[in-house]
C-alpha cells in the first residue's frame, strides 16, 4: 500500500516540498494545483522532479464545481475538465479529485450528477484517467460520502470512483462503518486528516485546523479500519490544511506525517487482525513502568552549584560511574546523574545548552521491543561507544535533542547499577520518593510533533491542551501519561514568557523542571527548610483567595502559607500540593508535590500564580546561576 502526502500540507517551494516528502519515506504525492500554478516550471519538468525524488504523482487536485450545472456553466465545466486532463497527461498523473459542487447555480439531484459524471468518465477513459468524486463536508447538495457513493454507483463507469476523506466523514459526525458497504475497488483514493474537537464552521475548521492522524480528536483509526475492511489497497494520503504546519520546517512536518500513517496502520491491524495491512512487523506499544534516572550534563565549574541544589533538596551522593566522571545522587527511588565529561554526548549537550537534562532513562517491559517500535516509527537512534564491560543500552533522540534511554525492566535494571556504576543505598533525605512528572518546554509549533512522538511510541494518553497564563503571554500545555511516565509539554508562543525565556536562553533545552513526589508535603517542606532549600515565595493574595474558593479551614491555610505550598482540589475530593524551588536565571527549577485521593492533574489553576512569583523573584533577587 503506497503512502502519499498532499503538497499543500507543508511549506516551501514545490522542489522543497518534494524533497521533504521523499526524505520522510513517502511513495507519492497529491499535487495541489495551486502549488503547480505558483511555479514557473513546465509540467513535464515537474513530473521529472517527482521521479528524481522517487515519488509518484498519485493524484492531481482539486477540480471544483463540476456537476449539475445549467448551461452555459456546464459546457465550461467540461471544457475545463478536458484542459486539466491534458495537463495531467503531461504531469503523468492518472487520478484526479473532483469535489462536490458549491456553485450557487448548481441544480443538484443524484441522477443529474450521475449523468454528468458518466459523461465525464467517457472523456477520462480516452486519456487513461480515473476520476474520484469526493463529498465535501460543506457541499451545496452532496456533503455525505453515502450520497457521493450513490452518485458514483449510478454513474456506473469504470473511470469514475469514490474518494474518501476522513475529515469530511468524521467532521460531520458520520459513522465511518457505513464505508464498509462500499466495494473496495470502487474507492479510487483515500485521504486522512485529524482535527481537534472545536465547534466551528466546517469550512474554516477544515482549512485551518487539520492535523496528522493521532494529533487530534477524530476517530481516524476507526475510519481507516472501515476503509481497509472493504478490501481497498490503493494509496493512503495525508491532506492537511494547518496554518501552523505551513509555517513549520517541511522536513519535520513530513516526518511527523509519515510517523502518523505508520502508527495509524499499526493501530488498525491490532484492533482488527482480520484486516490485511501492508506494513512490516514491529512490536505493539507498551506502558512505561517508571522513570529510572535523570542525567544532567554540566561542567566541573558548574557542577558544585547543581549539586548544592540537589543536596538542599535532600539528595546525597551515592556513587559514581566506573569509568566516566558521572556522579550518582539518590533519594528514595530517584536516581539523578551529574555528568561532567569533556567529551561525548553529554559534553555536547552542555556546550549547546549549558547545565541541562541530557538524558532520561525509562524503565520499560521490553527495551529491545520498544526500540524496534521507535525505529519503525522513524525515531532517530542515538549511538555512543561503550568501553570495557559497560552495558550497551538502546537509546533514541528526544525533545530538544535530548536522549531517551530504554532500560529493560527484566534485564538491564539491576545490571546498570551493578556493572556501569558503583553505588550505595539511597538515603531517606527529605522524604522524596519518586519522579512525579517532567515538564518539557518546546516552541508551540513543536508541541503536536512531540505529543505524536510519545503517544505513538508508548501506550499513552494525552490530556486536552490548556492555556497557562504568564504575565507576558500565553503558554500552551498538554499532559501525556504512560504508566509511570508523566510528561507535561509546554509550548512557548511568546519569548517573554518564563517558558519562552527558558527555551531561548538555554538554546532549546528540553526539561525546564522536575516534579518530585513526597508522601507528606509538610514534613518534606520542613526538612527542606532545614537544609537551606530556597523555596519560591507565594504572594499573600493567593492564600486569601484559596481559602474562600475551597472553604478551607484557616489553620490549614496558615500551614500552606507558612511553607509556601500551593493547593488544588478536584471534584472528587482528590488533593494536590505543590512546593517550588527558586529558578535559575535560565528558568530551570524543582517542584515538590503530593497527590492524595486519586488526584490526576498537575495543578494547572496554580500555574499563573507560580509563574508570577517566579518572575518576581527573578526581578528582585540575585539568583545563583549554574
Amino acid at each position: 500500500m503506497k503512502t502519499c502526502m498532499a503538497t499543500v500540507s507543508i511549506s516551501g517551494t514545490l522542489g522543497e516540498k518534494l524533497a521533504a516528502i521523499a526524505a520522510a519515506g513517502f511513495d507519492g504525492i497529491e499535487i495541489f494545483e495551486q502549488d503547480f500554478l505558483a511555479e514557473d516550471i513546465a509540467p513535464r519538468d515537474v513530473a521529472r522532479m517527482a521521479a528524481d525524488h522517487g515519488l509518484e504523482i498519485a493524484l492531481f487536485q482539486p477540480f471544483r464545481d463540476f456537476e449539475t450545472l445549467p448551461e452555459p456553466y456546464r459546457a465550461r465545466a467540461f471544457a475545463r475538465a478536458e484542459r486539466k486532463f491534458d495537463l495531467m497527461g503531461e504531469l503523468g498523473a492518472e487520478r484526479v479529485l473532483f469535489c462536490s459542487t458549491v456553485h450557487p447555480a448548481s441544480l443538484g439531484g443524484i441522477d443529474r450528477a450521475a449523468d454528468d459524471l458518466r459523461e465525464l468518465g467517457d472523456l477520462a477513459a480516452r486519456r487513461g484517467i480515473r476520476v474520484g468524486y469526493e463529498a465535501l463536508a460543506w457541499g451545496r447538495h452532496v456533503s455525505d460520502h453515502r450520497d457521493a457513493w450513490e452518485i458514483v454507483r449510478r454513474a456506473d463507469h469504470p473511470n469514475i470512483g469514490l474518494i474518501l476523506d476522513s475529515f469530511h466523514t468524521l467532521g460531520r459526525g458520520i459513522d465511518p462503518d457505513t464505508i464498509r458497504r462500499i466495494p473496495g475497488d470502487r474507492i479510487f483514493f483515500v485521504q486522512l486528516a485529524d482535527a481537534p474537537a472545536i465547534p466551528m464552521d466546517l469550512l474554516y475548521w477544515s482549512r485551518h485546523f487539520r492535523n496528522m492522524p493521532g494529533e487530534g480528536d477524530l476517530d481516524v483509526t476507526g475510519f481507516l479500519r472501515a476503509v481497509l475492511a472493504t478490501g481497498y489497497d490503493g494509496p493512503l494520503s495525508l491532506e492537511i490544511f494547518n496554518d501552523q504546519f505551513r509555517q513549520g520546517l517541511p522536513r519535520g512536518i513530513a516526518r511527523d506525517g509519515h510517523r502518523s500513517l505508520v502508527a495509524a496502520l499499526d493501530a488498525v491491524r491490532r484492533a482488527e487482525p482480520s484486516i490485511a495491512v501492508d506494513l512490516p512487523a514491529f512490536p505493539a506499544p507498551s506502558t512505561v513502568e517508571a522513570i529510572e534516572l535523570i542525567e544532567f550534563a554540566t561542567s566541573e565549574a558548574e557542577a558544585p552549584a547543581l549539586e548544592s541544589m540537589l543536596s538542599a533538596a535532600g539528595f546525597a551522593r551515592a556513587g559514581a560511574h566506573v569509568s566516566k566522571p558521572v556522579a550518582v545522587w539518590r533519594q528514595g527511588g530517584i536516581n539523578i546523574l551529574v555528568n561532567t565529561s569533556t567529551e561525548g554526548f553529554a559534553h555536547t549537550a552542555f556546550v549547546n545548552h549549558g547545565t541541562t537534562v541530557a538524558e532520561i532513562g525509562l524503565r520499560v517491559p521490553d527495551a529491545a521491543g520498544t526500540f524496534a517500535r521507535a525505529r519503525a516509527l522513524g525515531a532517530v537512534q542515538h549511538e555512543q561507544a561503550v568501553s570495557g564491560n559497560e552495558l550497551s543500552i538502546p537509546a533514541i533522540r528526544g525533545v530538544g535533542g535530548s536522549m531517551l534511554r530504554l532500560l529493560d525492566a527484566g534485564e538491564d535494571l539491576g545490571r546498570i547499577w551493578d556493572v556501569d556504576f558503583r553505588t550505595g543505598p539511597a538515603l531517606a533525605g527529605a522524604g522524596l520518593t519518586h519522579i512525579d512528572h517532567i515538564a518539557q518546554t518546546t516552541t508551540y509549533d513543536e508541541m503536536l510533533s512531540w505529543s505524536l512522538f510519545y503517544t505513538t511510541l508508548f501506550k499513552a494518553e494525552r490530556s486536552p491542551i490548556v492555556d497557562v497564563v504568564d504575565p507576558d503571554g500565553l503558554v500552551r500545555s498538554q499532559a501525556i501519561r504512560s504508566g509511570g511516565l508523566r510528561i507535561t509539554l509546554n509550548g512557548a508562543q511568546a519569548r517573554r514568557t518564563l517558558a519562552g525565556r527558558f527555551h531561548e536562553e538555554s538554546f532549546g533545552a528540553a526539561v525546564q523542571h522536575l516534579a518530585l513526589a513526597t508522601g507528606d508535603i509538610f514534613a518534606t517542606a520542613a526538612a527542606l527548610a532545614e537544609r537551606g532549600f530556597r523555596a519560591l515565595r507565594i504572594g499573600e493574595n493567593y492564600y486569601g483567595d484559596l481559602e474562600a474558593r475551597f472553604g478551607l479551614d484557616p489553620g490549614f491555610t496558615a500551614r500552606l502559607r507558612a511553607a509556601n505550598i500551593l493547593y488544588d482540589c478536584d471534584t472528587s475530593g482528590g488533593e494536590f500540593f505543590q512546593l517550588y524551588g527558586a529558578a535559575t536565571p535560565e528558568g530551570l527549577f524543582l517542584e515538590i508535590c503530593q497527590r492524595t485521593g486519586g488526584y490526576d492533574g498537575y495543578g494547572a489553576p496554580n500555574a499563573p500564580f507560580r509563574i508570577a512569583a517566579q518572575k518576581r523573584m527573578l526581578r528582585h533577587s540575585a539568583v545563583p546561576r549554574f
